[in-house]
């Protein structure tokens, strides 16, 4: 069977079992936990418009989970099928960012890749952050300013309290001349970040917020 969930798709299942294991852990009245389990069922069904009977069947069983051992294992099973974050070559990052010099280029572990909804690094050296991610199909590179914060705050990403850092990319105004600066307090750790999203909608959001105005390459 083909890949067919997404990475925010699959933490959003994960979430779901896991508020489903805490409720079969702490109580014993069984229409109480007949009713998370037709909770969770409903939910993580709703993610997905266009289901085969077997693919369906692979989801719904986030609602059998009811002990530690038979999260490990659906959750283990469920990732065989999450659609990967698209392969991005040296030569693809360089495209990307074609104006930043002496580009540091992150190694991600192979088994991390479907774990994604962006590629994120950050630059301590350069006070930067960057970004790809894939709107529409395409490619899309983002990098700006990062300056890491003490204390932990909102994510304008995952939209979890964590600790953040304030990201500012600066883009072309309304005249040719003119920059505008826009910044919004994003996660330092991006591997956390992208275990947290749920949703890609706050993602995309935010990089074409940043973006507005500012022709930036794609792949």
């Amino acid at each position: 069977m083909e890949r067919f969930i997404r990475s925010d798709q699959y933490h959003y299942i994960k979430n779901q079992a896991r508020n489903l294991l805490n409720g079969h852990m702490t109580t014993n009245d069984a229409a109480v936990t007949q009713a998370l389990k037709s909770l969770t069922n409903d939910r993580v069904l709703h993610l997905f418009s266009d289901l085969s009977p077997q693919q369906e069947q692979i989801i719904a069983q986030a609602s059998d989970i009811k002990d530690e051992t038979d999260a490990i294992l659906y959750f283990s099973r469920l990732k065989q099928y999450v659609i990967p974050f698209p392969k991005v070559t040296e030569s693809d990052i360089q495209r990307l960012f074609p104006k930043v010099k002496k580009l540091k280029i992150p190694s991600i572990p192979k088994d991390e890749w479907t774990e994604l909804s962006y590629l994120g690094w950050n630059d301590p050296g350069a006070s930067r952050k960057y970004m790809i991610t894939t709107i529409d199909g395409k490619l899309i590179g983002l990098y700006g300013h990062y300056k890491p914060l003490q204390q932990k705050s909102i994510c304008s990403i995952c939209h979890e309290h964590e600790k953040v850092g304030m990201f500012t990319s600066t883009v072309r105004g309304l005249a040719n001349e003119e920059t505008v600066s826009r910044g919004n307090y994003i996660c330092h750790d991006s591997k956390k970040c992208n275990e947290n999203i749920q949703s890609r909608q706050h993602l995309v959001s935010f990089v074409k917020r940043m973006k507005n105005g500012q022709k930036g390459p794609s792949l």
